[in-house]
C-alpha cells in the first residue's frame, strides 16, 4: 500500500510541475524552434540570415530585450523561432538542415519573449 501512495503522490507532483512548463493555445501545446546546441557556427549564422531573410528579426538589435546574450546560438534560436512562428509551426519549419530542435518548454528569459 505504502508504494502505491508513493507512486501516486510522484505522478500528482509530476503533474503539477509540467502544468508550469506547458502552455496550451486553444487545447494545443505551444512549440518553439531553437537552435541544437550541437550545431556549428557557420550553420547558426546561415540559419540567422535564412530566417531574418524572410521575417522581421529587430528584437536582436543591440539594445532590445533579445540582444543579450549576445552569441550565434542565442540569435540563432530566436530568429529560427520567429520563422517558425510565422510560417506555421511544423517539422519543416524548424529543420534548418537538421540544425533546428522543437521545444515544448518556453525558451523565454529575462524580458525576451519567445513567439
Amino acid at each position: 500500500m505504502a508504494k502505491a501512495w508513493i507512486c501516486l503522490s510522484f505522478l500528482i507532483f509530476l503533474y503539477l510541475v509540467s502544468e508550469r512548463n506547458f502552455i496550451n493555445v486553444n487545447g494545443e501545446t505551444k512549440t518553439w524552434c531553437v537552435a541544437k546546441p550541437s550545431s556549428d557556427q557557420v550553420a547558426l549564422q546561415d540559419n540567422i540570415n535564412f530566417a531574418c531573410s524572410h521575417v522581421d528579426c529587430r528584437v536582436l538589435s543591440s539594445g532590445c530585450p533579445c540582444y543579450s546574450p549576445s552569441n550565434l546560438i542565442n540569435h540563432a534560436s530566436i530568429a529560427m523561432n520567429l520563422y517558425y512562428q510565422a510560417n506555421g509551426r511544423n517539422y519543416w519549419n524548424c529543420n534548418f538542415k537538421n540544425s533546428g530542435l522543437i521545444t515544448i518548454t518556453n525558451p523565454s528569459y529575462g524580458n525576451c519573449y519567445y513567439e
